[in-house]
């Protein structure tokens, strides 16, 4: 039988159904305009969100849920932990300051990425619960942070973690390695509690930006943001920003280390995110002797797809100008006549930076 409502006893199923579908967290808000709308637009209008037209595009609905769902009642918020260890400095894992030799020249990729896409994978876990919800009278809209929504204030709202000041959500038990989904539903649900903020004094995230991206506690400039640089933006990258990258390439994971309250961190039941091995083994030169089909090959269903490949080998070729060595310099060399000129416009300045560094 179809309800208007969602009963505690429905509640109660749809949490057991996240759980058993492999999500950590499951909690529920009332579909009202997000708290921090107005911090959103004047971010907007200055500018902050660089290229990111989209974001203004479609500003208006990620500002009231009730333009991407009419009779919308309810956000359930998903969250799904992605972390795979402290013991995977080969594998991604972020060097100490100052390292050198072969773990410095493999490059960093920001943990969420290590391993198979999360979209596809989490789609396929929401759409088994909006099934569900149909089959209770509701009608729903799913998002794994593609939909014009402002998420992180929702999930506060549901209580799934609290704004850092790095704008990052933060988690007592999951730190802040998850990924969130929404469920939008014109069910009613009773909300959860929103949890209370748990930075206090802390302003390890701030200090720990390479950019100063940061600007202020809880409010970046993502021009400025390194995962902005190598994933958003298409273009070249600033040449003043571009020491700042050191050996990135996909991602910036610095101000999320940085966060005490990762220690409490448990390891993922996903092993779909674990790093893929044959990524382990690419020394950042290796990255240059790709073309189109080896990219595609290597990173199929992974979110590094998204940058293709003249996006990520223009990050390959700034993190070799400030890590590389003699070394790279011949596929840096080939890399200048490539048939991408952004490639070739970083492979450039990528020997330039080696062999200063080699007369000074």
């Amino acid at each position: 039988m179809k309800i208007e409502n969602g009963s505690a006893d429905t509640r109660a199923q749809v949490v057991a159904l996240a759980r058993e579908l492999g999500f950590d967290l499951c909690r529920f808000a009332k579909a009202e305009t997000p708290e921090h709308t107005a911090e959103f637009r004047d971010w907007l209008d200055r500018g902050d969100a660089g290229e990111m037209n989209y974001l203004l595009r479609n500003s208006a609905r990620r500002c009231d849920p009730r333009q991407i769902l009419p009779d919308v009642k309810t956000v359930i918020v998903l969250a799904l932990n992605y972390f795979q260890g402290r013991e995977s400095a080969a594998a991604g894992m972020s060097p100490a300051k100052g390292a050198t030799g072969p773990a410095a020249t493999t490059g960093r990729i920001a943990r969420y990425a290590w391993g198979d896409d999360y979209h596809g994978l989490i789609e396929k876990k929401l759409a088994v619960i909006d099934q569900f919800l149909r089959e209770c009278g509701g009608r729903q809209k799913c998002y794994v942070d593609t939909g014009p929504m402002l998420e992180r204030d929702h999930a506060a709202s549901a209580g799934i973690g609290w704004h850092g000041k790095s704008t990052m959500l933060l988690n007592r038990e999951l730190g802040t390695w998850f990924f969130l989904a929404e469920i939008l539903t014109t069910l009613e649900f009773a909300p959860d509690t929103a949890q209370k903020n748990y930075c206090g004094r802390c302003t390890r995230c701030i200090d720990a930006c390479p950019t100063g991206a940061i600007t202020a506690p809880h409010q970046v400039d993502a021009r400025r943001c390194i995962s902005y640089l190598t994933i958003e933006l298409k273009g070249s990258i600033p040449i003043e920003l571009r020491p700042l990258i050191g050996d990135r390439i996909y991602g910036c994971d610095d101000c999320l280390d940085a966060c005490p309250w990762n220690r409490f961190a448990k390891v993922s039941r996903e092993t779909a995110f674990a790093m893929r091995l044959e990524v382990v083994a690419m020394k950042l030169r290796d990255y240059l002797s790709l073309d189109d089909d080896k990219f595609r090959l290597l990173f199929r269903n992974s979110p590094i797809k998204r940058t293709k490949r003249r996006g990520l080998l223009r990050n390959v070729c700034v993190a070799l100008g400030n890590v590389g060595t003699a070394d790279d310099l011949p596929a840096l060399e080939t890399a200048t006549s490539d048939s991408e000129p952004l490639i070739a416009e970083h492979a450039h300045w990528a020997i330039e930076q080696i062999r200063g560094r080699a007369v000074a």
